[in-house]
């Protein structure tokens, strides 16, 4: 082992077998392999909604013609 090389385990108290030392090691290996959760995705911006272009449904009724002026989503 070389001055600047830390070693990545070690026991600071009692004396454990290899297959014990060899158990410890799977187990830090593991958890430092798993994968971080995926972050949801950012939510695109409404200017950038291609959907937004494609023409809805319109429904008759009271205060439909102001509702049609409104962001459908």
């Amino acid at each position: 082992m070389t001055g600047e090389q830390k070693p990545l385990l070690r026991v600071v108290r009692g004396n454990p077998s290899d297959a014990e030392l060899a158990a410890l090691t799977a187990v830090v290996a593991a958890a430092s392999a798993a994968k971080a959760p995926e972050k949801p995705k950012p939510r695109t911006s409404w200017w950038g909604d291609h959907a937004a272009l494609l023409r809805k449904p319109h429904h008759p009724g009271e205060g439909a013609w102001r509702a049609s002026g409104l962001p459908q989503g």
